[in-house]
């Protein structure tokens, strides 16, 4: 088992992989002090070849790796892919495409919301894998063949787990299901984020536009500082604070200094003063162009209830399709459409989704069919209709 630490035998290893339609593939990266993930090996397979790549080595170019991200000729295979396309994203400026993500087929196939990469790797395959490398600090050079072997075990394992669950998407006919998951895997927006939109990350409840127009002003200034520095965001300023700075507004130093959650004396550094300067951008915005408060609204009469039976419903639908039910649906979806019905816009009455649980949970919102207990069983049945 070798780590590839020369552009010889990268460029080799990568024409070897390229000789079949698909290519497993898996990062490891650290990132509890930076902002951006720090990639330190980069594990490649094919049903026929393999290859573990050192992008820390000095002698390696990452270019033949990108080429092949970008082909779309060959299907690129993750499992939970999201992080390792942030990583191709911000090292490449490219999304990986076309791509199958097993951690989503296997909750599409009947897995579990919950079930690990183990756990499906030893229903395919039988095999066990070994966890005790799992926290390796993958920066440190050299690695142990016990390292190495447990990080190209996540990717040999994958061939089999794609092969498995691309033959059960095609038995059950929802090869389709995956493909509209994917697109949005796959969408540039998922990844290249505006430092405008970093606001609607925090979850706080605000009584007035300025205080909005703070928050997004400070949170947008935060996110340029936490990138340009590559440090964690709360590195720069912890969440708490900025929801104080929101909510009290200081427009200088002083004012700042009296703060409870900024440290003592911060108020005098240049990040302060860059906070400052967002704060008092905020209050140059005219009145009138202030950003409107997000709209909360109050669930209608009998909302709550509607939405434990949809619960029930979504749960028995997930049972008899074989699905994890948060692929159906997630809780927001639930209580938008106990709310709002068939002006809910969310993903469970879109696409498959609707097909296969949508219409289901607007019949049960509209009276149109019922939930029993019977033969110590939960069932729907159908209501009749009222008579005129």
């Amino acid at each position: 088992m070798k780590l590839i630490t020369k552009q010889a035998e990268f460029e080799a290893a990568v024409a070897a992989l390229r000789k079949s339609d698909f290519v497993t593939v898996d990062t490891e990266f650290i990132r509890e002090t930076t902002f951006w993930p720090e990639l330190c090996l980069i594990q490649m397979a094919s049903p026929d070849a393999t290859a573990l790549v050192d992008p820390l080595s000095p002698d390696i170019d990452l270019k033949p790796f990108f080429e092949l991200m970008a082909d779309e000729r060959i299907l690129k295979v993750f499992h939970a892919a999201r992080q390792d396309i942030e990583i191709v994203f911000h090292l490449g400026g490219l999304i990986p495409h076309p791509v199958f993500d097993t951690q989503v087929a296997a909750m599409v196939c009947g897995f579990g919301e919950s079930v690990s990469y183990e756990q499906i790797v030893q229903k395919v395959s039988g095999a066990r894998i070994d966890k005790s490398s799992r926290f390796t600090d993958w920066r440190r050079r050299p690695l142990s063949d016990k390292q190495l072997e447990y990080a190209l075990a996540d990717v040999t394992h994958l061939v089999e787990v794609y092969l498995y669950l691309k033959a059960e998407l095609e038995r059950e006919d929802r090869a389709h299901w995956l493909n509209e998951e994917m697109e949005v895997l796959t969408a540039r927006s998922t990844y290249d984020q505006n430092p405008e939109d970093a606001w609607k990350r925090l979850k706080v409840r605000l009584r007035k536009p300025i205080e909005l127009a703070v928050l997004r002003e400070i949170a947008a200034w935060r996110e340029r500082e936490a990138r340009e520095r590559n440090v964690p965001r709360g590195r720069v300023v912890k969440d708490d604070a900025l929801f104080e700075v929101a909510q009290q507004q200081p427009r200088d130093a002083e004012a700042l200094g009296r703060l409870r959650t900024t440290p003592r004396g911060w108020e005098r550094s240049s990040s302060a003063a860059g906070l400052l300067a967002a704060v008092n951008r905020a209050f140059d915005i005219p009145k009138d162009d202030l950003p409107k408060l997000p709209k909360h609204a109050q669930p209608a009469e009998g909302s709550n209830a509607a939405a434990e039976l949809l619960k029930v419903l979504l749960r028995l639908v997930a049972e008899d399709e074989g699905v994890a039910a948060k692929v159906l649906a997630t809780s927001d979806d639930i209580e938008r459409i106990a709310s709002e019905g068939e002006n809910a816009d969310v993903a469970a009455l879109h696409g498959w989704r609707r097909e296969v649980f949508g219409e289901k949970a607007l019949r049960l919102v509209r009276g149109e069919i019922g939930i029993k207990f019977e033969r110590r069983r939960i069932a729907v049945f159908d209501l009749e209709a009222p008579k005129a």
